[in-house]
């Protein structure tokens, strides 16, 4: 008689950890499930029920829905990510936790020297002596309660973290200078604060300057739907002078009525769990690492994983250098004791022995060789009805970049009317220029796509896009823009492929061998001749031979996949063998371009 399955009450979208807490299992063997299905996800990436009921299944288990009461008017998601991790704690033991709290702005409009001013301030009090360290972040004292600050401010850093699964903050303090406004720069950052569901608190800083315009500040942000309290909406804005120290203590007060409102807790009492803020390799006492609690309490002799590194931690220590026996939820460490260098947004979690950490730690270097073979794309356009149909995406999430102001209100306007009920729209940034690393940065952090109209990629955002599967499609005209995307969301639009060269060889020497026929002695000159690859024969500026298969590749006398640059090798290909020395063999593979 077969044993009946455990019956597992799942939620409609839950992350893959919490997942492998609701049933008992490593994340790592929920991930590598998710793989066997074709799903490529990272620890805190957020499944619906459809997708982590196959898992359950796999794993011996029987999945049931909770019935919840949804709204009428539910759309996407916006729970902040520090809620989804407590979503499976007991609520009688969360208590409050300190606000964590990263600075966005401009590049000079004085975020650096806010946080310096409020440390200078703030971190003295009861804490006479002592340097301070610097390990990513610290913590202040206002009236009795603590904040923890990031001190790595930049919606670059901020995004970077998203990317790989982490969100360290809690609030986002914007930074406007009085006397510029709002910038561009300004702008993504709002963008990137958005995509997160991170509340914002305005500072305006330099307003001892003699061109200070508060109110002109206050008209931009309305224009960026972030209207200032005292113009009779949400946001609160709080004016400050980092140079004479003035408004400091009211915008520490915005942080913590901001933290009142969204009722900021953790459980001190569970095993520790956080995020990695910096890393890094000390002469004298070797490879240390920030450590951000996030939920439980983190103590010294505790045994850690963070990434794909691990180690029992010898030692903690705060921004002043003191020795730490332990760190509760928003609490900063640097930490003695793991393996190697985790990254920074790593997620980290304690166990209770060396060998399940270990374990996790071979696990998850395997699931990470799985992913980087198999080097999965992001969310494409033609992929998305597909992903629609299964559950998995729910909008099109869109950043749209264009050559001039006046192209972006046409594109923005006719593509919010290609919203429906069943599938949603959201242009997370709209802005002219090229597209940037900023804009693939958000668009990694927040499954988006980017639309570009007659502008550039950067070198530097194409390499990235490339490397995490970011769809980036340019248009010139805008019909066209409105076709594919209206095409996507009707799972319409077909995927392009081309061919792209890997490799090139040289061919010096022809060899003739019974049986076979003739093989080329050939060199390689760049990147590599592959076994699997398709190959097409160059001579001089004409092709003889396209699309061949590759019959034979050999170094010496063995048989190879590949050999790389550099090195020399005998090749043989399909219904082609009228080689001359000096022929250019080039090796290609077939890609989706979008």
């Amino acid at each position: 008689m077969a044993k009946e399955k455990q019956i597992v009450e799942v939620p409609a979208y839950l992350t893959v950890r919490e997942l492998a807490n609701l049933i008992s299992a490593s994340p790592i063997e929920v991930m590598k499930q998710l793989i066997n299905n074709g799903i490529m996800a990272t620890i805190n990436q957020t499944i619906d029920f459809d997708t982590a009921a196959i898992v359950v299944e796999e794993l011996g288990f029987e999945a049931q829905p909770i019935v919840e009461e949804v709204a009428e008017d539910a759309g996407e998601d916006t729970t902040p990510q520090w809620k989804r991790l407590y979503a499976q704690e007991d609520p009688k033991s969360l208590v409050v936790r300190p606000p964590v709290v990263t600075i966005l702005g401009h590049v000079d409009h004085g975020k650096t020297t806010l946080l310096d001013t409020i440390r200078d301030a703030k971190v003295a009090e009861g804490e006479a002596g002592g340097i301070t360290q610097h390990i990513g972040a610290y913590q202040v004292v206002h009236n009795g309660r603590k904040i923890t600050f990031l001190d790595t401010p930049g919606h670059e850093a901020f995004t970077a973290m998203r990317a790989r699964g982490a969100q360290g903050a809690d609030i986002a303090v914007l930074v406007v200078a009085a006397d510029d406004g709002v910038m561009q720069t300004t702008k993504e950052a709002i963008a990137h604060a958005r995509a997160a569901h991170v509340p914002i608190v305005v500072a305006v800083t330099k307003i001892d300057k003699r061109n200070a315009n508060p109110e002109r500040v206050k008209q931009e942000l309305s224009d960026n739907e972030l209207v200032a309290d005292d113009w009779g909406g949400t946001t609160l804005v709080v004016p400050v002078s980092a140079r004479e120290k003035t408004g400091i203590e009211d915008l520490l007060e915005a942080i913590l009525l901001t933290a009142d409102e969204m009722q900021i807790v953790g459980n001190p009492n569970a095993a520790a769990s956080g995020t990695v803020l910096e890393a890094r390799m000390d002469k004298s006492r070797g490879g240390l690492a920030t450590l951000l609690v996030q939920n439980g309490t983190l103590r010294a002799g505790d045994i850690v994983v963070a990434g794909a590194s691990s180690g029992r931690i010898r030692a903690m220590f705060d921004e002043k250098g003191k020795p730490l026996k332990e760190a509760s939820p928003s609490t900063p460490a640097l930490v003695m004791g793991l393996s190697d260098l985790p990254m920074a947004g790593d997620i980290f979690t304690t166990f209770k022995s060396d060998r399940d950490a270990r374990a996790l730690v071979e696990e998850r270097k395997e699931v990470n060789s799985q992913q980087h073979a198999r080097a999965a794309r992001g969310l494409s356009m033609e992929d998305l009805f597909a992903q629609f149909e299964a559950g998995t995406v729910k909008e099109l999430r869109l950043i749209l970049k264009a050559d001039v102001q006046g192209s972006l209100e046409p594109i923005t306007n006719s593509l919010n009317e290609l919203k429906t009920e069943e599938f949603g729209l959201k242009i997370l940034y709209a802005e002219t220029g090229n597209i940037s690393e900023n804009d693939v940065n958000l668009a990694i952090a927040s499954q988006a796509i980017i639309i570009g109209f007659n502008v550039d990629v950067d070198n530097a955002a194409h390499r990235l896009a490339e490397s995490n599967g970011v769809d980036i499609r340019r248009y010139d005209t805008i019909y066209q823009v409105i076709e594919d995307v209206e095409k996507a969301l009707k799972g319409l639009l077909e995927p392009v492929y081309e061919d792209k060269v890997i490799g090139l060889a040289e061919v010096k020497k022809i060899f003739k061998i019974p049986k076979i026929g003739k093989i080329a002695g050939c060199i390689v000159r760049d990147g590599e001749a592959r076994r699997n690859a398709r190959a097409r024969v160059r001579r001089g500026t004409r092709y003889l031979v396209e699309n061949v298969a590759v019959t034979s590749l050999k170094r010496e006398t063995e048989d190879v996949r590949e050999v790389r640059a550099g090195f020399e090798c005998g090749i043989g290909l399909d219904t082609f063998d009228d080689f001359q020395s000096g022929d250019q063999i080039e090796f290609t593979v077939r890609e989706r371009v979008n």
